[in-house]
């Protein structure tokens, strides 16, 4: 990685912390507020800057398909996919006190790529072929189409379900009979996106 200038290293830095603590990279726009730049484009600039002097990779047609590349990032990449277990109320998903374990494996393997691994717990999904106790791979993102699993927080709450869309009706449905959808009430509940299943593992091979 060639040296970076101290603008560019800033930007890297704030990238590395953002993803840190929220689980994902940020979105041009949010670096752009972060920085102080008055439109998304000069956010590109830098960061097609960094790309040429091999401090990141961008993936195109995606909000927030940044990777970073260099010693600590290639640590962190090494070190496998964080495992999150149960987590904690209103905490961020990769949050330390809910990552359990790291998992040897491939992100590039899933497209797109995996950020962490979530334990699934209960039967809701079962249909769906996912199982308690399995690792579903999870991509991180804010967005979602309509019939895609997604991993959805409302309010304190953690669920994976199959997002379901009718205009501005959002649904989260299971893919088990027992089970009744979730409907938020856009009122009462926030609803948020917090990545969208791209594979899965199962730890015991059954």
């Amino acid at each position: 990685m060639q040296e970076l200038t101290p603008r560019q290293a800033e930007i890297w830095q704030f990238i590395r912390d953002y993803q840190e603590t929220e689980g994902y990279p940020p979105t041009r726009a949010e670096i752009a507020a972060r920085f102080g730049f008055r439109s998304p484009n000069a956010v590109t600039e830098h960061l097609n800057a960094l790309v040429r002097k091999g401090a990141l990779a961008l993936a195109p047609d995606t909000s927030r398909g940044i990777r970073l590349i260099g010693a600590e990032a290639d640590a962190e990449e090494e070190a496998g996919l964080p495992v999150v277990g149960q987590v904690a109320a209103g905490s961020p998903l990769l949050a330390e006190q809910n990552v359990t374990q790291r998992c040897q494996f491939d992100p590039g393997l899933f497209s797109p790529r995996a950020d962490y691994l979530l334990r699934v717990y209960g039967l809701s999904m079962k249909d769906a072929g996912i199982l308690d106790g399995d690792w579903l791979a999870v991509h991180a993102t804010r967005e979602a189409r309509s019939g895609q699993v997604v991993v959805a927080r409302i309010g304190d709450q953690v669920t994976v379900k199959r997002l379901w869309k009718q205009g501005k009706r959002l649904e989260l449905r299971p893919e088990n009979p027992d089970f009744a959808a979730i409907v938020p009430d856009p009122e009462r509940d926030e609803l948020v996106i917090e990545g969208i299943a791209v594979g899965l593992i199962r730890p015991n091979g059954t």
